[in-house]
């Protein structure tokens, strides 16, 4: 009988373990949300989660074609010539939870974010534009528990779990 107790005593002990690494990994668990809007035109990524968010590779794409930088993603919508706007990195870094910030803003020709205006032509096709723009990114946990975000296209993005992040690589985004 004292066998039996003591094997019992493990599972208990067990199944207590796992509970405990279910609740720390639900306290842990980032959220990732990719957005674009057009009042002015921007591309957002936010965490909503309540844990960090570790970001390991980025692939931007137009038009299913990656892409390595947002001068890139201009060049494929606007064409070729230089196209100003505001830009923060993705790749490598940590989002908080709740943190919010904009990957990328286009600027006009005297340097101010691109206002909401129907006659402006700039952002008329910027705005149709940014329905080509789609991401994967794929992003893991404290734990190293590892997930994919693809958005874009002006619809909501599908996060899917998966085993680890790819290293990055030729189609990564540079940005």
């Amino acid at each position: 009988i004292a066998t039996f107790v003591g094997f019992l005593a493990l599972c208990v002990s067990g199944y207590t373990a796992y509970i405990q690494r279910q609740q720390v990994r639900g306290a842990v668990w980032p959220i990732l949300e990719f957005d674009s809007s057009n009042g002015p035109i921007r591309f957002t990524l936010a965490n909503k989660g309540v844990g960090p968010a570790i970001i390991r590779n980025v692939i931007v794409k137009v038009d299913d074609q990656p892409v390595k930088n947002w001068a890139d993603v201009l060049e494929k919508i606007l064409g070729p010539g230089y196209h100003p706007g505001e830009t923060s990195d993705m790749t490598g870094r940590v989002f908080s939870p709740g943190e919010s910030m904009n990957v990328f803003t286009p600027h006009d020709d005297a340097q101010n974010p691109i206002a909401f205006d129907k006659s402006n032509p700039l952002w008329a096709k910027l705005n149709t534009g940014r329905a080509r723009v789609t991401v994967e990114i794929c992003y893991c946990s404290t734990l190293g528990e590892c997930w994919t975000l693809r958005a874009g296209k002006l619809m909501p993005g599908t996060t899917t779990e998966t085993r680890r992040c790819p290293t990055p690589s030729a189609i990564s985004f540079q940005q």
